[in-house]
C-alpha cells in the first residue's frame, strides 16, 4: 500500500485505477440531461484531457456511462484510497506551510462526516463543489504538495490551470467558480457548462475551502433567531416554550435544531431525506425524529404546554406541517426555511405530494413535470406561511431563495407597494442593521494541529480580548460582543466541532485583528502547536453583494451591482491573503450573488501580524465604506468611528436628502408586482 504522502505527491497516478462501485454514503441526484450527442461528446474529451491517450478507450466508455446515469463525469475510478479527513499538518507533505494548510481545508470540505455528497465532491448546498470530478483534486493536492512560497496555484472552477512564479507576498493560491458571462448565466446554462466539465456551482465557503461544518451556520442561526426572539417577544419574556418552524437538514449543514436548542426554544426542522435527518441525529444536532404528522402534533404540544427545550425533526414534508399545525391552531412564534431552493430544480426543494425516491426520480425523467410540481409545492407553502403569519407568527426569509422563488412560482409573497417581498429577509430585519452595518460578522479559524486543546487555547484568547473590548465599546455593539462573548464561552459545551477543530465567532475589524494577532503570538510563544487559518464566511460585511441576502439591506438601488465583491478578493489578494476566492454563486443561487473570501495562514512569524493588520483591515471596512455610502446609519457611525481612530483612512460621506424635497417633485406609482 502506498503511503499517503506517496498518493498525494503522485497526482494523477501512473497505473490506471480499477473502475470502483459508489460507497454507501448520501450521493447527489441524478443531473438533468441537458447535453445533446455533440455536447457529450466534448464532455468526454474534456474528461479524458486530463489522462494519457493508452488509457482513453477504457474510460471513455466508463465516463459516458456516469454521464448517461448521473448527468455528470465524477471519475469515481479516482477516487483516493485513503480516509478523508482534515489530518495535522504536519502529515501532509509540502515545501510551504501555506499551501499544506490549504489541503487540511481541502480535506476538510470532503470529509464524509462534513460533506453533504463527499464522493461528488459537494460539501453543502444540494451543488456546492470543491472541484468537478476527482481528477481534479490529485492534480491539485499535487501542486500543493509540490509548490514554494514563490508560486501561485490558480484554480478555474476546481481546474487546477497550473503554477505560475509569483512571490513570497502574493497568494498561494487564486480560485474562480462559476465565473460565467453574464448572458450565458441561467440555470439551464450552469446546468450545461457543468456537464461539460468547464464550470461549477463552488457556493461559498466550499469552493474556496473554508466550510467547518454545521458550525457556522449554527452560529448565524443562533444570532439571528436570539435576535428574532428579541424582536417579538416581551422583555420580561425567554424564548422557552416558543415554537421555532423551519426545514432542510441536508444541504444547508442541519443548523437550526442546535441553534434553536442554544437559544432555549422548541425547534421543529421538517427533512424530506432520511439520511439526512438520522445523521444530524446521530451527530447530536437534532435531539428527536418524528415520522408521523399525529405523533409530532402532540409531541410540539406536550412540550409547549411544558417549556421545554428541544430539537425535533419530522422526516417528511414541510408544507404538511404548516398546513396541519394551521389546523390544529399550533402557534408558531418564528417561522423560516433553509432548503436549498438557490437549487429548486435539481433536489434543493422537494415538492409535497412526492416521496423522495419518487421525486429523485422524477427529476431525471420528467425534468418540467417535476419544475412544476415545485411551483405548485412553493404556492401551498406560502399560502400556509401566510395563515400562520395572520395569528401571530414572524416569517423571515433566510436568504436560501425561498421568497424569490416563491415569487416566480406566484406564491403570495410581494407586498403591497409590488416591488418588494412582504416578508423581510433576515439580513434586512436583523443581521443587516444589527451586525453587518457595524462590521460584526463571521470570522472563523482551524487550528491545523488537529488537536482539541489548541482550540481550548485560542476559545480563551477571543474570548479574553471581546472581553477587553467590550469594556470601552459604545452603546451600539455592546449586545453583539455579548452575545459572541457568551457563544465563545460556551462553544466546547455545546459540542460544535464536526471535523476539523475550528471555531466561529461575529467580531468587527478591531476584535478580528486582535483576536489574530494574539494568535500569531501564542504560535510564535509555543502556546499553541501549529499554524492556524483564518477566514470567514462569505455571509458577511463586505465579501457578497447578493440583493436577497447579504446585501438586502441596501436601499440605494446599488445592491444589484457587485463591485464591493470584486474590490474585496482584489484588495484582500495584495494585502496578504493566503489565498482569495471569487463565486458566482452562494445561498441563492447562481447568477443571483458574486462572493468573495480569503484565507490567511496564521504561522507565528514577525510578518504576518503586518498582513492581519492590513488585510483584515480592508476586507471589513470596504464593506462598511459601500453600506454606509448606501446612507445606512448604522454603517455610517461605523466608518466615521473607524476613521477617528485610524490614520490613513478616508471614506466618502454621504449627505442625507430630507424626503419631503424629492417626495414633491413626483406623483406616487403603483406598480404591479414585478418578477423578482
Amino acid at each position: 500500500m502506498t503511503t499517503f504522502k506517496a498518493q498525494i505527491l503522485q497526482g494523477i497516478p501512473n497505473v490506471l485505477p480499477a473502475k470502483k462501485q459508489r460507497g454507501k454514503v448520501s450521493h447527489a441526484p441524478k443531473r438533468k440531461d441537458i447535453l445533446n450527442t455533440q455536447e457529450k461528446q466534448l464532455a468526454l474529451r474534456n474528461a479524458l484531457r486530463y489522462f494519457p491517450e493508452s488509457w482513453h478507450k477504457e474510460l471513455s466508455v466508463d465516463f459516458a456511462e456516469e454521464l448517461q446515469t448521473y448527468g455528470r463525469i465524477y471519475m469515481y475510478r479516482f477516487m483516493p484510497e485513503y480516509k478523508m479527513y482534515a489530518r495535522a499538518i504536519d502529515e501532509y507533505p509540502a515545501q510551504s506551510v501555506q499551501a499544506a494548510a490549504i489541503m487540511v481545508m481541502i480535506q476538510n470540505n470532503l470529509d464524509p462526516a462534513v460533506a453533504q455528497h463527499p464522493e461528488e465532491l459537494i460539501t453543502y448546498g444540494g451543488n456546492g463543489a470543491v472541484f468537478q470530478n476527482w481528477a481534479q483534486y490529485l492534480l491539485t493536492m499535487h501542486y500543493l504538495a509540490t509548490m514554494t512560497n514563490e508560486q501561485t496555484l490558480h484554480i478555474y472552477s476546481g481546474h487546477p490551470m497550473g503554477l505560475f512564479p509569483s512571490s513570497a507576498d502574493a497568494p498561494r493560491v487564486v480560485v474562480s467558480n462559476g465565473m460565467m458571462i453574464p448572458n450565458y448565466s441561467k440555470p439551464d446554462d450552469w446546468e450545461k457548462f457543468n456537464a461539460l466539465g468547464v464550470t461549477q456551482f463552488g457556493q461559498m465557503t466550499a469552493g474556496s475551502y473554508m466550510y467547518i461544518g454545521p458550525q457556522g451556520i449554527v452560529h448565524g442561526t443562533t444570532i439571528t433567531v436570539m435576535n428574532a426572539f428579541r424582536k417579538v417577544l416581551n422583555k420580561n419574556e425567554t424564548p422557552q416554550g416558543k415554537l421555532f418552524l423551519t426545514s432542510g437538514l441536508g444541504g444547508m449543514s442541519g443548523a437550526q435544531p442546535k441553534a434553536g436548542n442554544i437559544c432555549g426554544c422548541i425547534t421543529i426542522c421538517a427533512e424530506v431525506n432520511p439520511e439526512a435527518a438520522h445523521k444530524r441525529h446521530n451527530q447530536g444536532w437534532v435531539d428527536e425524529l418524528v415520522t408521523d404528522i399525529n405523533v409530532l402534533v402532540a409531541r410540539v404540544k406536550r412540550a409547549q404546554q411544558k417549556k421545554e427545550v428541544v430539537s425535533i425533526a419530522y422526516i417528511g414534508n414541510i408544507v404538511e406541517v404548516w398546513e396541519v399545525f394551521d389546523i390544529e391552531n399550533i402557534h408558531v412564534h418564528l417561522g423560516s426555511d433553509q432548503t436549498s431552493l438557490h437549487n429548486p430544480w435539481s433536489g434543493g426543494y422537494y415538492p409535497i405530494g412526492l416521496s423522495f425516491e419518487a421525486a429523485n426520480q422524477m427529476i431525471r425523467d420528467e425534468p418540467e413535470t417535476f419544475k412544476e410540481k415545485v411551483k405548485e409545492s412553493l404556492r401551498r407553502h406560502a399560502e400556509a406561511i401566510n395563515r400562520h403569519t395572520q395569528k401571530g407568527t414572524y416569517f423571515f426569509d433566510y436568504g436560501n431563495a425561498f421568497l424569490l422563488e416563491a415569487s416566480r412560482a406566484g406564491g403570495d409573497v410581494c407586498s403591497e407597494n409590488g416591488t418588494d417581498f412582504k416578508y423581510p429577509s433576515y439580513v434586512q430585519d436583523i443581521l443587516g442593521p444589527m451586525c453587518f452595518d457595524y462590521g460584526f460578522g463571521p470570522f472563523r479559524w482551524v487550528c491545523t494541529s488537529g488537536k482539541a486543546e489548541d482550540l481550548d487555547k485560542t476559545d480563551a484568547i477571543a474570548a479574553g480580548i471581546l472581553e477587553t473590548i467590550m469594556k470601552d465599546a459604545p452603546k451600539e455593539i455592546q449586545q453583539q460582543l455579548s452575545d459572541n462573548i457568551t457563544w465563545v464561552k460556551e462553544a466546547k459545551k455545546n459540542k460544535l466541532v464536526v471535523g476539523s477543530q475550528a471555531r466561529i465567532l461575529y467580531a468587527d475589524a478591531e476584535g478580528r485583528m486582535k483576536i489574530a494577532q494574539a494568535f500569531n503570538q501564542a504560535i510564535q510563544k509555543g502556546e499553541i502547536s501549529a499554524p492556524i487559518v483564518i477566514g470567514r464566511d462569505h455571509h458577511d460585511v463586505s465579501g457578497t453583494d447578493s440583493p436577497f441576502r447579504e446585501t438586502s439591506n441596501i436601499y440605494d438601488g446599488s445592491k444589484y451591482t457587485a463591485d464591493m465583491a470584486i474590490h474585496n478578493v482584489i484588495g484582500d489578494s495584495f494585502r496578504g491573503a493566503t489565498w482569495v476566492s471569487i463565486h458566482n454563486g452562494g445561498g441563492v443561487g447562481w447568477g443571483e450573488v458574486i462572493n468573495g473570501g480569503f484565507g490567511l495562514v496564521l504561522d507565528g512569524k514577525a510578518e504576518t501580524e503586518h498582513k492581519i493588520k492590513n488585510m483584515l483591515f480592508y476586507d471589513v471596512n470596504n464593506g462598511i465604506a459601500r453600506r454606509s455610502w448606501a446612507r445606512n446609519k448604522e454603517a455610517m457611525f461605523a466608518i466615521q468611528r473607524e476613521m477617528e481612530r485610524t490614520q490613513g483612512l478616508k471614506v466618502t460621506l454621504p449627505n442625507r436628502v430630507e424626503d419631503a424635497i424629492i417626495e414633491r417633485l413626483f406623483k406616487e406609482d403603483n406598480p404591479e408586482c414585478e418578477e423578482k
